[in-house]
């Protein structure tokens, strides 16, 4: 099943949280009904796509419905268009060329981030490259171990220290082995809570400081792991990890299992990120590069 089929299928809450009938809105739109604005924000804004880039997408409908004329199906092709633009921003690609190059993963307990990890380890794996995982959570009780069994089925090696150690420690021994082992890629998983939202961002800044004095010239890529099921609180949590790490992207998970999948409008809208990928299931496969135009065509198709 291809990132289409699977969209579409893990959309169909979200589309029934927008309670509208897209078909009927778009075939019966004569350009003389102002209403048909008001429920499409409205639906965006249900889906939690956020206020202002709900209000942004509708306004540019409203304009180019007035300037080409449009009516019926035609007003669907561009709201299509309008938001895919949305989420036509930066770089889905990962940009990780050099040798090693290094995967950063960041996100709150319970986003799924481990998880994420290894599906993404099993990946590059199954690609050829050769993976180095760095247990960089230490504070959550059997972190080490989970992305443990995560490295034993991606068939990716492990550095991993106590619970409690120091986690910039366990990112310089990763790197060390990395170098060491002719790894590939250096993927480091950190820490979702500790204290407080400060001791949270120190420890970023310090893994990221040793990141950049270890492996100076090395490809990085920052990844924030969202809870699509979240909405509007995982917004929230991507303007905090901006503010102190170098995000590169958004990794979305369990958009199979939520209502709120217009979630990535407004990251890609009020943030400027991108998402890379997305999660819509249980399995390796079901981590999947995001495709702006296929999710568009999911979630306004009947």
């Amino acid at each position: 099943m291809g990132f289409f089929d699977k969209i579409k299928q893990g959309l169909s809450k979200t589309k029934k949280n927008m309670s509208i009938q897209m078909n009927n809105m778009f075939s019966g739109f004569t350009g003389e009904n102002e209403e048909f604005f008001d429920e499409l924000e409205e639906a965006l804004i249900l889906a939690d796509a956020g206020v202002d880039t709900s209000v942004d997408a509708v306004e540019k409908l409203r304009g180019l419905v007035k300037e080409r004329g449009l009516r019926g199906e035609a007003v669907r092709g561009a709201f299509s268009d309008v938001l895919t633009g949305i989420l036509e921003v930066g770089d889905r690609a990962l940009q990780l060329n050099t040798k090693p190059s290094v995967l950063l993963m960041v996100g709150v307990n319970g986003v799924g981030k481990t998880t994420t990890i290894g599906k993404l380890a099993a990946n590059m794996t199954a690609e050829g490259k050769k993976v180095m995982l760095v247990a960089g959570d230490t504070f959550r009780a059997a972190a080490a171990e989970q992305l443990g069994i995560w490295a034993d089925r991606a068939k990716a090696d492990i550095v991993r220290h106590e619970e409690g150690s120091d986690p910039a420690s366990v990112v310089f021994d990763g790197i060390a082995a990395a170098k060491a082992r002719g790894s590939d890629i250096i993927i480091i998983d950190t820490a979702g809570r500790l204290h407080n939202k400060a001791n949270l961002m120190n420890e970023l800044n310090k893994i990221t400081r040793i990141i950049s004095r270890e492996l100076p010239e090395a490809d990085r890529e920052t990844l924030l792991v969202l809870d699509a099921t979240t909405g509007q609180n995982g917004l929230i949590q991507a303007k905090q990890f901006k503010e102190t790490a170098d995000i590169s992207g958004i990794v979305l998970t369990k958009l199979d299992g939520t209502a709120k999948g217009g979630i990535v409008f407004a990251i890609a809208g009020e943030m400027g990120l991108p998402v890379k990928y997305v999660g819509v299931g249980e399995g390796v496969d079901d981590l999947m590069p995001f495709e702006p135009e296929a999710f568009v065509e999911a979630l306004l198709q009947q």
